[in-house]
């Protein structure tokens, strides 16, 4: 995904690619870059910056900056797909968070998938830019805070009955600024057993979201560093 928290836009493409099963599929080893770990961030812009399209992808992962075995899903996102709902009123702006394709109030955004097999992990990086550092903030926080306020959400998936999916905060990989990590995992229904786990944080006015399906539980904070590190190296400085 403020209103999103780095949600990585091709979730429900992810877990169509999938499939189904209750077993938690194995994973290939985490994506990662040798690269240094980022410096502190950015002071606040004093005016809101402009970001295309083009500049991002160019601060975006690709498939030459992820190990062997990787590779990239370019199926696009459904926009009109709203996989997750729930009952409860405290989870309606997390619901809407999660039903995005990309952060509220994006000036500019873009995404990347890779799978590591048919089993996963499905690594899923975006990179929003906001206008300012503030704006990213803003987004992170209430992201953070509609995650608190909602326990569970349920997912439906095509040609599936549905799945409930506990929510739950996370330690965040410490990379970038503000970091916030969260976790759905299937406690019911055909999903049951499927993690995701999702991370945000910015560098400088971009909100930078990696999202890991299927995962060992290890991919995340690589994953993160070489997300963040990548997308300093490439961005000019606000």
């Amino acid at each position: 995904m403020t209103r999103f928290v780095a949600l990585l836009a091709v979730l429900t493409l992810s877990l169509a690619a999938c499939g189904g099963g209750d077993d938690k599929p194995a994973a290939d080893p985490p994506a990662t870059t040798p690269t240094p770990t980022p410096s502190a961030t950015a002071s606040t812009p004093a005016v809101p910056v402009t970001r295309t399209t083009t500049e991002l992808t160019k601060a975006l992962l690709e498939l030459a900056d992820l190990p062997t075995g990787f590779a990239e899903d370019k199926d696009e996102a459904d926009e009109d797909t709203k996989p997750f709902s729930s009952s409860s009123s405290r989870c309606k702006t997390l619901v809407k968070y999660l039903n995005a394709t990309k952060a509220p109030g994006s000036k500019a955004s873009v995404t990347r998938t890779f799978t590591g097999g048919q089993e996963g992990p499905y690594i899923d990086y975006g990179l929003d830019s906001m206008g300012t550092a503030d704006e990213v903030t803003d987004l992170r926080d209430a992201y953070a805070e509609a995650v608190d306020s909602c326990a569970k959400v349920t997912l439906k998936t095509d040609g599936a009955a549905s799945t409930s999916m506990k929510v739950e905060k996370i330690t965040a990989p410490q990379y970038g600024s503000k970091p916030f990590a969260f976790r759905l995992t299937g406690t019911s229904g055909p999903k049951r057993g499927l993690e995701y786990a999702a991370a945000v944080t910015g560098v400088d006015d971009v909100i930078i979201s990696v999202g890991v399906l299927a995962g060992q539980g290890t991919e995340l904070d690589p994953a993160t560093e070489a997300a963040v590190t990548k997308a300093r190296h490439v961005l000019k400085p606000a």
